[in-house]
């Protein structure tokens, strides 16, 4: 496993980040404790340090999991990332949303669950479109004074709230976001629009969750795997058929699997892409780590990505046009270094 820095900070986490939603059997589904510390102690022993749970993950079963696991090992060798935001209860109005008064009761109940002092990577887990970003950004900013966060990071939030929060954070000498969580694969490419430009520009690292849509990406669901993603789902119709159908032909020629292939795929985006890789079983883990080896040929990777293309809209799709090029740089666009 090699390391990378996560975004404009020094903090050095593993190329592949371990996705902890599955740990414990709430709902009929996911890990055992057991199953879930044999997952934990294979990432270790492969180079894996980085951990993505939440507080509501299994109903606070994921940081359970994950704090009584680390308590029994070296808890500085691990980067643990949590989430806030999301119920934990439904006691009061504010036992929800990202306002202060959720955050810091939320925090404080991860950190018992966790059996730790602090937090590695704390994100914003969805955007309620009610709290001030400013709000937002200083009590995170507080907590990381406390010494019971280390780094901020916001996931599933409009670019523009983003920009706005870490220009302002900047300004105030506030902890700013150093991570972008969003659903990213070759199924769901819509962050391209405005959400990993965004990231690029302020050096954030993007940390997709689904890379393999749930699955369909494996192929598995056209190898008559029923799974628990309807058949309705956008991410079985025929469009992801079609792009799943070409994956699953480029691993061939390459001779690993689908799912491999699906992953490196964000990796070769030409951004700062850390993919989170979950895992209920530990062949799954397993199977995910040969990943990292995994090189897709330029010629490859051009037809996935001519298959799974996007309408990036205006003004992406603007900006590309001949004409505005001609115009914006005077015919010299293709010997002109570009901003990542």
């Amino acid at each position: 496993m090699k390391y990378r820095l996560l975004g404009r900070s020094g903090l050095k986490v593993s190329e592949l980040c371990l996705g902890t939603m599955g740990f414990g059997t709430e709902a009929g589904w996911g890990a055992d404790k057991e199953t879930s510390f044999a997952i934990m102690d294979a990432f270790a022993n492969a180079g894996g340090n980085f951990l993505d749970t939440a507080n509501i993950y299994k109903l606070g079963t994921s940081e359970k999991i994950i704090g009584e696991f680390v308590s029994q090992r070296d808890r500085d060798y691990f980067v643990i990332a949590t989430k806030y935001s999301l119920k934990d209860n439904t006691t009061n109005p504010n036992a929800s949303g990202n306002n202060r008064k959720n955050m810091m009761r939320s925090v404080e109940a991860s950190l018992k669950r966790l059996q730790t002092d602090f937090i590695d990577v704390l994100y914003l887990h969805i955007w309620d479109d009610l709290t001030p970003i400013d709000e937002v950004l200083r009590g995170i900013d507080d907590l990381v004074k406390q010494g019971k966060v280390n780094y901020a990071a916001i996931s599933d939030t409009p670019a523009w709230v983003v920009s706005k929060g870490n220009t302002m954070a900047e300004l105030m000498g506030w902890s700013q976001f150093i991570a972008l969580q969003v659903e990213y694969s070759l199924l769901q490419r819509s962050p391209e629009r405005d959400l990993i430009p965004m990231a690029n520009h302020f050096g954030m690292t993007v940390t997709p969750w689904a890379p393999l849509a749930g699955g369909a990406l494996t192929g598995k669901y056209l190898k008559g795997d029923t799974g628990r993603i309807k058949a309705e789902s956008n991410r079985r119709d025929g469009n992801s058929v079609r792009i799943t159908k070409e994956v699953m032909a480029v691993a061939e020629r390459l001779g690993v699997e689908a799912s491999h292939v699906a992953l490196q795929w964000t990796r070769q985006q030409g951004f700062n892409c850390i993919p989170i890789v979950g895992a209920t079983k530990l062949e799954q883990l397993h199977d995910n780590l040969k990943m990292v080896d995994v090189v897709i040929p330029a010629e490859d990777l051009a037809k996935l990505n001519a298959a799974s293309e996007i309408d990036l809209g205006f003004p992406g799709k603007f900006f590309k046009e001949d004409g505005v090029r001609q115009n914006n740089f005077g015919g010299f666009y293709d010997r002109i270094e570009k901003r990542g």
